[in-house]
C-alpha cells in the first residue's frame, strides 16, 4: 500500500490488486460464505476486475474529451442536445447501483464539439462514487468550462437501488435532478425549449 495524491491534491492509499481481492475473501467470510467453495474461488479476482470497470472514472480526467473541438460550423448558435446517455453509476452510501438516462444540452460560442465527447463526459463521472445532485452538476459544470459554451443544461432521471432494494423499498421511485448555467439559468426560453426537447 502506497499512498498517491487525487485530483483535490489530498494524500489516498493505493491498494494492490492482490490485497483488494484478500478484502474481498474477508467479506464473503462475513456474510456467511465459504471463500474456498468452488463457486467462489475466483470470485474476488472477478469482483475486482469488475470493480475497475465500475470505478475507471477515477482515472481519467473528462477534461481531455473536450480538448479537441470545431470552428467550421458556419455560425451554428442555438442549442445543441444530446438525449437518453445511459447512465450507470454506484452511490456513495450504499455503494448501490444508479441506473438512469442523462439529457445534455449547450449553446456554443464559436466551437462544437465531437456529439460521442458529450456522453464521454457524462460517463467518466459515472464510473465514480456519486450522489446524483453532484453528478448533474460535475457534468454540467465542466461542459461550461471546457468548452466555453454561452449555457449548458443537464438532466438526469434514475433509479437508485439504495432505496429500491433496501431500506424503504419504494421500486417505482425515480429521481430527477437539472443544473443549469449561463443561458439557460437567465433565460427562461431556452430553459423551456430544452425541456420540451428532452420531453419528446
Amino acid at each position: 500500500m502506497k499512498l498517491v495524491k487525487n485530483e483535490n491534491q489530498k494524500n489516498i492509499a493505493t491498494v494492490s490488486d492482490k490485497e483488494a481481492e484478500e478484502a474481498f475473501v474477508k467479506i464473503l467470510q462475513w456474510i456467511g460464505e465459504d471463500p474456498t467453495r468452488e463457486g467462489l474461488l475466483e470470485t474476488p479476482k472477478r469482483v475486482v476486475k469488475a470493480f475497475k470497470e465500475y470505478f475507471k472514472g477515477y482515472k481519467e480526467d473528462p477534461k481531455e474529451f473536450l480538448q479537441k473541438t470545431f470552428g467550421d460550423v458556419d455560425g451554428y448558435d442555438d442549442m445543441v442536445v444530446q438525449k437518453n446517455i445511459s447512465v450507470q453509476s454506484h452511490c456513495e452510501h450504499h455503494m448501490a447501483p444508479i441506473i438512469g438516462v442523462a439529457h445534455v444540452a449547450y449553446i456554443p460560442k464559436d466551437r462544437v464539439v465531437g456529439l460521442s465527447k458529450l456522453a464521454r463526459v457524462v460517463e467518466v463521472f459515472s464510473k465514480r462514487l456519486q450522489t446524483q445532485e453532484r453528478l448533474t452538476m460535475q457534468i454540467a459544470q465542466t461542459l461550461m468550462e471546457s468548452l466555453d459554451a454561452k449555457g449548458v443544461a443537464v438532466s438526469i432521471d434514475s433509479t437508485h437501488q439504495c432505496m429500491t432494494m433496501r431500506g424503504i423499498k419504494k421500486e417505482q421511485a425515480t429521481t430527477v435532478t437539472n443544473y443549469y448555467l449561463g443561458q439557460f439559468k437567465e433565460d427562461l426560453s431556452y430553459q423551456n425549449r430544452y425541456l420540451r426537447f428532452i420531453a419528446k
